[in-house]
């Protein structure tokens, strides 16, 4: 892949999910990792960008961004939220999920995601205490929450989701789809084509939406 294809597919789709919803990472306070883990949960659904995105706002419009907020909010406040957010497909089972995973936050950790990322030996044991938090944690909502917490949380090293594998794969950038050996080439791709302004976060993000966009054109034909 060139240099300019590269900036190109930059430009186009590499900026970050985070930032696009309002939500200030680099500060590194609990308060906005954790609207990162509720809407890095929402993505975490087979469901559109958009979809996702509309109901991120509307939690934030129902003032529901906080452990805290969550669990008093309650079931069926949640799938309210949820469906006038445009989420009803997966209501039922995404409320469930936010208030297991909460409460498991709240009694293990304080509420703090911070506090987890501290009592991690290292990135493997990140992801697995992100897990463990409870069913529907999987290693794509670890992936796509730690992935914009790279360069942020020092043990943030998730291994590349299969989409955006697959992007990698077709454009030449890597060879092989196993996700640690993939997560190696990538590095070693980035650290030598870098583009000024951008970070590896943006190249994974724009590989994400590249690999998105070509599912949905194959859709349509």
């Amino acid at each position: 892949m060139k240099r300019e294809a590269l900036k190109t597919l930059l430009e186009k789709h590499g900026q970050k999910y985070s930032e696009i919803l309002g939500i200030k990472l680099e500060t590194i306070s609990d308060k906005e990792i954790f609207k990162w883990f509720l809407a890095a949960v929402l993505f975490g659904a087979p469901i559109t960008e958009s979809s996702v995105i509309k109901t991120y706002h509307t939690f934030k419009k129902h003032n529901v961004l906080t452990p805290e907020k969550i669990l008093n909010t309650g079931w069926n406040g949640l799938v309210q939220i949820l469906d006038e957010g445009s989420y009803a497909r997966y209501d039922f089972k995404t409320a469930d999920k936010l208030l297991l995973v909460t409460g498991n936050l709240q009694k293990q950790y304080g509420g703090s995601l911070n506090f987890l990322h501290q009592q991690a030996s290292d990135s493997a044991d990140l992801e697995n205490r992100l897990k463990q938090l409870g069913k529907g944690i999987g290693d794509i909502t670890t992936s796509i929450f730690l992935r914009d917490l790279r360069g942020i949380w020092q043990k943030a090293d998730p291994k590349p989701t299969p989409l955006v594998i697959s992007a990698a794969k077709n454009l030449g950038i890597i060879k092989t789809v196993q996700p640690q050996s993939a997560l190696d080439e990538l590095k070693a791709f980035w650290t030598k084509n870098r583009i000024v302004g951008y970070t590896f976060v943006n190249f994974e993000t724009a590989l994400l939406r590249l690999d998105k966009d070509q599912r949905r054109k194959r859709t349509r034909q």
